[in-house]
């Protein structure tokens, strides 16, 4: 896992990641979930994606009692926005390394081979 940092240099299949997830909205703050601090870290091979969230890092989660919707909202969006279209294999974990968000592909067919994406 590469641990997620504004200022760090990303090779160019990572940063294509980063700039996907940038485009989906955290429910609690408003903002996308890279400027928020949900993802923690990721890890970017040619037909998996993992995804580290760091949802405890805003009090806000805690404070309004809306972390399972958010959380699982957010989780959705992610493997809704990659599973298929970009990768294979898509898993979404927690802090404590706990699968929170699984697909997997398992020879089914991708979206362009359907005349999609």
């Amino acid at each position: 896992m590469k641990i997620y940092m504004p200022d760090r240099e990303w090779p160019e299949h990572y940063r294509a990641v980063l700039d996907e997830l940038a485009k989906i909205t955290d429910p609690i703050t408003g903002g996308d979930i890279i400027d928020s601090g949900v993802v923690a870290g990721l890890e970017v091979t040619e037909d998996t994606l993992k995804v580290w969230l760091n949802f405890e890092s805003h009090a806000e989660y805690n404070m309004t009692g809306e972390s399972a919707i958010a959380y699982s909202k957010i989780i959705g969006d992610i493997i809704e926005r990659f599973a298929l279209v970009k990768f294979e294999n898509v898993y979404v974990f927690d802090l404590k390394n706990n699968p929170v968000g699984v697909f997997e592909n398992r020879g089914r067919y991708r979206a362009e081979d359907l005349g999609g994406g």
